[in-house]
């Protein structure tokens, strides 16, 4: 039923809730678990006068991505098959991209359930890939509410 399950990792506390989750299913079906983690090219600092060059912006998105999929590996048992990617570009756009072109079952995503101003201004990846993508989405609650 599940052979490959995405796991799509920004490095957030709480991801071990999702690994868990995810891990589970892997075990139940005997699937791999497929790390995603996106390094965001958007980058929302570069201005003259306020942020960062957009080499700098992209090396810290790139060593904060290879650290969230390391992060996200090490939660789930030695016995999982897995398989790590890190992958460049808007991550709701990259997720659902990846699903298609590896063939996905499963999406098992962290949530972290803003709602209000925060929802408005930073929106929400899991928001987004639950309604456009063309598998089953199961989303987990992370972080310490």
């Amino acid at each position: 039923m599940y052979d490959d399950i995405l796991l799509p990792t920004d490095g957030s506390d709480g991801i071990a809730a999702a690994a868990e989750h995810a891990g589970n299913f892997a075990e139940s079906f005997d699937a791999t678990v497929h790390v995603l983690s996106v390094v965001d090219t958007r980058n929302r600092f570069e201005s003259p006068t306020s942020g960062l060059s957009a080499e700098a912006w992209t090396e810290a998105e790139e060593d904060r991505a290879t650290e969230a999929v390391e992060d996200t590996v090490a939660e789930l048992s030695d016995d999982i098959a897995v398989e790590t990617v890190v992958r460049e570009g808007v991550p709701r756009t990259e997720i659902l991209e990846y699903v298609g072109d590896e063939a996905m079952d499963l999406i098992m995503m962290g949530t972290h359930g803003r709602t209000g101003i925060d929802h408005y201004l930073i929106g929400s990846v899991a928001e987004k890939v639950v309604r456009r993508s063309p598998v089953p989405v199961t989303t987990v609650r992370v972080g310490n509410e």
